[in-house]
């Protein structure tokens, strides 16, 4: 053993101490206080809304009671008794279904068939395609429920002349009308699908479409077999994003049928809410009818978490 090895006094040199690992100077609590300014936000732009809301349901809430001409009375389950005994809830509510369904379809299709155009066409045609869509998606609804009525006008309108309709009216029929707002629904909501399913196609291996192609599949089956199995995620969030929007119309409703149309025969769940409440008053009553509608919502976003979690995906 040589000299240095050793101390003066002729004893080993102890070993050196392995570096002390850091410790941890942070408290579990710290992310919630990053947190704490956007909870804050949402909480009052959600939660006491929609506490609010389900408050005024249970409560009996007319002109009166705003006016404080009548105390409030508490109802219990009243609202929602009244609601569910009436035959025209259960006619509003399945034409409501039936109408966001048919919206959610149409969106998906015209969507996802644009996006498969865009990996198709050159870089210009992609462009101006791409422009015109976002154009479709940045226009008010207002303002796009406006023109496509002027489009359709029965007398200054340039669709009728083209189809030689002479003066129909398109708002005037129930299912003409509704058929009506769909174009125009799907028209501005279409872009979204579009520009999300792009990016994921353009995601998906070349080498996987090419063997594909050369395995003689059609386009058709390419999308079926492997295109569409690839893109469930995205095809999925786009679904349940769709059903939400076109279940909840309002503007494009209110617009383009004068409030919910003829004796009220082109009303979703939206527009009777605020004719019950706002029209009529009865401020109870069109809470009852926006609580349900929350809990319809709120069984499609829990069902979406559960397809998620079944795919694997990390939430």
């Amino acid at each position: 053993m040589t000299v240095a090895s050793r101390t003066p006094a002729g004893r080993a040199a102890p070993r050196p101490r392995p570096a002390a690992t850091p410790r941890r100077t942070g408290r579990a609590g710290t992310p919630w206080i990053y947190l704490a300014p956007a909870l804050v936000v949402l909480g009052g732009l959600l939660v006491y809304p929609v506490y609010q809301l389900g408050l005024i349901s249970f409560l009996e809430y007319t002109q009166a009671q705003v006016s404080g001409g009548q105390p409030t009375s508490f109802r219990g389950l009243g609202n929602y008794a009244e609601l569910f005994g009436d035959p025209e809830f259960w006619r509003v509510l399945l034409a409501t279904v039936l109408f966001a369904a048919a919206c959610v379809v149409s969106t998906l299709a015209v969507g996802c068939a644009l996006a498969v155009l865009l990996t198709r066409v050159r870089a210009v045609p992609r462009l101006v395609l791409m422009l015109a869509a976002l154009g479709a998606w940045a226009t008010p609804a207002v303002t796009g429920s406006t023109v496509w009525l002027l489009l359709f006008d029965p007398d200054f309108g340039p669709v009728n002349r083209v189809l030689g309709l002479g003066d129909h009216s398109w708002t005037y029929g129930r299912y003409s009308a509704f058929a009506l707002v769909l174009l125009e629904v799907v028209w501005c909501s279409f872009p979204f699908v579009m520009v999300t399913v792009y990016a994921g196609i353009r995601a998906v291996p070349a080498e996987v479409l090419e063997a594909a192609a050369l395995d003689g599949a059609s386009q058709w089956r390419i999308w079926r077999s492997v295109l569409a199995p690839m893109l469930r995620p995205i095809l999925v969030v786009v679904t349940v994003q769709s059903v939400i929007w076109d279940f909840k119309v309002f503007t494009q409703i209110y617009v383009m049928t004068n409030g919910g149309g003829i004796a009220g025969q082109n009303l979703v769940l939206n527009v009777y809410a605020y004719q019950k409440a706002f029209a009529s008053s009865q401020y109870g009553l069109g809470s009852a009818i926006g609580v349900v509608m929350l809990l319809i919502l709120l069984a499609v976003t829990l069902g979406y978490l559960r397809l998620l979690r079944r795919q694997g995906e990390e939430l």
